[in-house]
This record gives C-alpha cells, sequence and structure tokens, in this order.
C-alpha cells in the first residue's frame, strides 16, 4: 500500500473514530454531519467525499468484511466445500474474539454493537452492505439461483449467529460461556447448511 493510500485509509478510520465518539456520547440522531466535521477537524464536504452518508460513518467498518465470504469461498482448495471454508473461518474468528462473530466483551464493542442495532437508520443501513456480501459470494458461487439462494443462507446464518453471541455478552454472560456455546452453534449451523445446500456449495 503506498502512501497515499495509507493516508486515505487513516483519514477514514481517524474520522470514523471521532464520529463513533460523538454518536455514543450523544446518540446517533442528535449528532449532525457538521459536528463530525468539524470535530475531526475537516469541512462537511470533505467528510462527503470520505463517507457517502451520515450512517456510512459508522458502517464503514463493515466495508472490509463485504466480500470476505466470497474471498473464502475463491480461496479454498479445489474441490473443498464453500461451506465447509466458511464454517472454519467462522470458528476461527471465534477463538480470536472477532467482533464480526459476536464474540467479544470489549466494553467499545459492545457499545458499538449497541449503538448499530438500536439506530434504525443503521440496521437498515447495514442490511445493504449484507446484500452487497451475498451478491458477492453468489459470484463466487457460482452465479445463477442455486448459488443466490445458498449465499442468503450462508449469509443470514453467519449474521444470526453474531447477533446471538453478541446479545448474551451484552445482557452480562461471561464471556467464556458465551464463546463455548457459540463454537457449538456454529458447529451445528454450518452442518445443517451443508446437508441442506447443493452439492456444489
Amino acid at each position: 500500500m503506498g502512501l497515499r493510500e495509507r493516508k486515505k485509509l487513516r483519514m477514514y478510520q481517524d474520522v470514523s473514530d471521532v464520529a463513533i465518539t460523538l454518536f455514543l456520547q450523544k446518540g446517533f440522531e442528535r449528532v449532525s454531519v457538521a459536528e463530525v466535521a468539524a470535530a475531526a477537524q475537516i469541512s462537511k464536504p470533505t467528510l462527503f467525499r470520505y463517507f457517502s452518508s451520515k450512517e456510512d460513518l459508522v458502517l464503514h467498518r463493515f466495508a472490509d468484511h463485504e466480500d470476505e465470504a466470497a474471498r473464502v469461498v475463491a480461496a479454498r482448495a479445489p474441490g473443498g466445500s464453500a461451506v465447509d471454508a466458511l464454517r472454519r473461518q467462522f470458528l476461527a474468528g471465534i477463538e480470536r474474539s472477532d467482533p464480526i462473530t459476536g464474540v467479544n466483551g470489549d466494553p467499545h464493542i459492545l457499545a458499538f454493537h449497541r449503538l448499530l442495532y438500536g439506530t434504525p437508520s443503521l440496521v437498515a443501513r447495514l442490511y445493504e452492505y449484507l446484500e452487497r456480501s451475498e451478491d458477492a459470494l453468489t459470484v463466487a458461487l457460482g452465479g445463477g439461483l442455486e448459488a443466490r439462494l445458498a449465499a442468503g443462507q450462508i449469509v443470514a446464518v453467519q449474521r444470526i449467529l453474531a447477533q446471538e453471541n453478541w446479545r448474551r455478552i451484552a445482557d452480562g454472560e461471561p464471556v467464556a460461556d458465551v464463546r463455548r456455546d457459540a463454537v457449538v452453534a456454529a458447529e451445528s449451523a454450518f452442518a445443517r447448511l451443508e446437508a441442506g445446500l447443493p452439492r456444489c456449495v
């Protein structure tokens, strides 16, 4: 990555961090884009060069995950099962406390998820990211209706597993207990996917 790309990535991160801090302090709806820009010491037009909407100030963190499932499927061993590759990736995420799996007890991560799932406009925007993830996975699975149906089921399973893990930790359950159960739940869910989806998946 060149210097220009690193500077751009740093700008994304810095402005997003400022925005999320303000949103957590005051509430998403009570903070204007102009206020975020002022706090980040940039102009409002500059902010919109990096983020197309207020919601993207929060959700750009999901951008790197949009085509993650597609990348995992594309990188699997020849003849390997796409579902098995995704199962192993999800389990590895649980093991390393990847926030995308919901198994993370860091107070900042929990606050971020409360902000995300507690704000209707952010939830709606999140589904746009999930749809793009489905589109990318559909292509990786070969395209067509069967691939699209499979991609939709896979993305839904990952989302539901992660939300359940986050909800339990947010409700005060020990992370170790949630992690143990999350592994069992993921193994079961991906086994059902494996059994129910076309052999080509």
